[in-house]
């Protein structure tokens, strides 16, 4: 990954910031993408003290012409974009038939049609140089369905059906596009759920544990690694067996 521009979409918390990290300690520059500056800012300071360069770039995943913008931002201020992880992503967990239009749309928006912009604009300079590495970051209720989350869950079933498909687009021109599916990790997602709730949840896992936002980064940048680049379309379940 070293002397890469790795852009990273929900880069200031959780799963987000430990991907950042992890890149940049793997020798990768590092854009990171999002609507919080102050704690982006953080974690592009850690990820200077690293060595390698950090920008902030500043967009909402539901506004398609500021993700495009940002892309463009990127590849003026850092150069081409190598590798682009899509981990932004939103919930509104309500029962279907209490589940507002407005409140779906909002999470497609965000969670999926950001992602397909995002891919869009950084594609051309990735065909164009025959190089390129797309990690989306679906989860297991995309694969899997989960009760009260009718709307997340299907925007992270379209995330793998987004990826598998250009995957098959841009293998011939040694673009690889791969998902990671978390499970229950120590993310503010997760810890905003009632104890009992993920007391509950964990004993499903059968390593008996919520996962760490590092072990989901750790899959990522393997993916995003010369070690992987014989794998596209593939969706990398880091769950700890709660699906299997």
């Amino acid at each position: 990954m070293k002397g890469r521009v790795t852009l990273i979409t929900g880069a200031s918390r959780g799963i987000g910031r430990a991907i950042v990290l992890r890149a940049a300690a793997a020798g990768s520059d590092v854009a990171l993408v999002g609507r919080d500056a102050e704690k982006m800012g953080e974690v592009a300071e850690q990820a200077r003290a690293t060595g390698v360069r950090s920008s902030v770039f500043i967009a909402d995943m539901a506004d398609g012409e500021a993700v495009e913008a940002a892309v463009e931002r990127v590849r003026t201020e850092m150069g081409d974009v190598h590798h682009v992880v899509a981990n932004a992503g939103i919930t509104a967990d309500q029962l279907t038939m209490r589940l507002k239009p407005e409140e779906w749309d909002r999470v497609i928006a965000v969670n999926l049609t950001g992602t397909f912009r995002l891919v869009r604009a950084a594609l051309p300079t990735m065909v164009r140089a025959r190089y390129g590495r797309i990690v989306a970051i679906s989860s297991i209720a995309g694969l899997m369905g989960n009760p009260g989350q009718a709307a997340y869950a299907s925007s992270k079933a379209g995330l793998i059906g987004f990826v598998k498909s250009i995957a098959k687009e841009l293998g011939s021109r040694n673009v690889t596009a791969n998902v990671v599916a978390p499970g229950l990790i120590e993310t503010d997602m997760a810890l905003a759920l009632p104890e009992k709730r993920r007391e509950e949840m964990t004993t499903h896992v059968p390593l008996g544990r919520m996962g760490r936002p590092e072990e989901v980064a750790g899959a990522v940048c393997f993916l995003l690694g010369e070690e992987a680049s014989y794998i596209t379309g593939a969706v990398l379940n880091v769950s700890g067996g709660l699906y299997m």
